[in-house]
């Protein structure tokens, strides 16, 4: 199947023409065109210096909200209060680290300058949201992802301190279990979010369940750790 140009309308073809996960080439990192990709089941990934590539797996890694596996010595850690665990007081500063934070076997970053602007523009919509663990008054671990319906969209973490991003993590997970969010999409496989329950779906699956979630009401504006709502 052919990797589709995308024209200057924030549109685009069906996710599930994907070839070996590529769907599309081109167009920009507009509010516009990301909420419509986030919405079709598609994502931006690519290097500096290269066109914007589109992609949609053929299998998605996603976590239910619901079903986190959180384990014993994290749960000390999180009831010991190791990290003020915060969202959204610092999502430039959390997308910067991300962007700098050393990949094992990759030279740089995906998350380019261009794109640090384009979700920190959504950020100021409502849209993207952080999760950060502050200790002494430091940023030291977070993540960083998009809202919209009932799906969480998860796009990079760093940490700079023991267990950091993972409290970070955990704390998000249940608000939006309490919030009513019902997946959390990750994109890739990881090691990482493995160890949480995170599982691979096939790309039909994600999209039939992307497509009953993604119409519910968003969550917009600034999160608070302490006041999970359904709907705002």
């Amino acid at each position: 199947m052919p990797v589709f140009r995308l024209s200057e309308l924030p549109i685009f073809p069906p996710a599930h023409l994907a070839e070996q996960g590529l769907i599309a080439v081109g167009g920009d990192l507009s509010s516009q065109r990301l909420i419509a990709a986030y919405t079709a089941g598609i994502f931006p990934w690519y290097n500096e210096g290269e066109p914007i590539w589109w992609h949609s797996p053929e299998e998605r890694f996603v976590l239910e909200p619901t079903r986190i596996h959180v384990p014993r010595s994290l749960e000390k850690i999180l009831r010991r209060g190791d990290y003020e665990i915060r969202f959204d007081t610092a999502f430039a500063e959390v997308i910067r680290k991300c962007a700098g934070r050393p990949r094992p076997g990759q030279k740089g970053t995906w998350i380019t300058r261009a794109m640090q602007h384009a979700y920190i523009t959504l950020h100021e919509l409502g849209i993207a949201h952080s999760a950060e663990a502050w200790k002494d008054g430091v940023l030291v671990g977070g993540l960083y992802g998009v809202s919209l319906g009932d799906m969480y969209f998860g796009e990079s973490m760093f940490a700079e301190a023991p267990d950091a991003s993972k409290c970070a993590f955990v704390t998000l997970v249940r608000w939006l279990t309490a919030s009513g969010v019902q997946l959390i999409d990750s994109q890739v496989h990881t090691e990482h979010l493995e160890r949480f329950g995170a599982e691979e779906w096939p790309r039909e699956r994600y999209l039939a369940r992307l497509a009953e979630l993604i119409n519910a009401p968003t969550r917009t504006g600034k999160w608070v750790v302490s006041a999970p709502t359904r709907r705002s």
